[in-house]
């Protein structure tokens, strides 16, 4: 079966504003989200990718722009499915507000029981995104061979929910995988279980520096802004 390339989006003006986007209208790429997106065709030409699919929101659209434009012949798709997490009442707040929420314990700690007022369950959002891959799998290596390359650019929680979809964890662990933005994660799907060769490749360790405000030990919902 193929070989799956996710690509979250590079980082946007929600991620540097410390506000968790979801599906609100108009979050673009800030500058240094740009930067990272007109990157990704020099990052991926070595790989001959036979479909693009993304995201239907700003940033994602942003982000495979200048690939599609280094390659004229891909044509992208669009999937609902692999979009940002419905977080309802929750969309557009700022996170450190969030941090005070009891559901936000949850999300950390149980997200396998978290749902969003308003919005949609951290499982419904891993089921969506699981099917929509599998669905993907069998259309590309219908159209384009077994040991196709395809990518999907989408966002942090999503990725890391296929990660652990992949890896056989419960989506209760998934909190403890982390993909920053522009980063490279592929899993390779064969007939009887996946295989997770990158995860969250930026091609540099800035994000391993130490912090002059330590992140604490929770996850970054949504997916955080990545190095400064």
């Amino acid at each position: 079966m193929p070989t799956l390339i996710l690509v979250r989006h590079g980082r946007s003006t929600a991620n540097t504003a410390g506000l968790l986007a979801g599906w609100t209208p108009g979050v673009a790429l800030d500058e240094r989200g740009n930067a990272q997106a007109a990157a990704l065709p020099g990052r991926l030409a070595e790989l001959p990718l036979a479909e693009i699919v993304s995201s239907p929101l700003q940033r994602c659209q942003e982000t495979i722009r200048p690939l599609l434009d280094a390659r004229p012949g891909l044509t992208a798709h669009s999937d609902d499915r692999i979009g940002e997490c419905h977080y309802g009442d929750w969309s557009g707040r700022k996170l450190a507000e969030l941090s005070g929420e009891p559901l936000m314990e949850v999300v950390q700690a149980h997200p396998s029981a978290a749902a969003f007022p308003g919005g949609e369950s951290m499982r419904a959002m891993q089921t969506r995104a699981a099917e929509a891959v599998r669905e993907w799998n069998a259309r590309v290596e219908r159209d384009h061979g077994s040991d196709a390359v395809y990518l999907m650019c989408s966002h942090g929680d999503i990725i890391k929910s296929l990660v652990a979809d992949a890896l056989g964890l419960h989506l209760d662990l998934f909190q403890r995988i982390s993909v920053e933005p522009c980063s490279i994660t592929a899993i390779r799907y064969t007939r009887l279980r996946p295989f997770l060769v990158r995860l969250g490749d930026t091609g540099d360790l800035a994000s391993l520096a130490p912090r002059e405000e330590p992140s604490g030990g929770d996850a970054a919902v949504g997916g955080g802004a990545g190095a400064p």
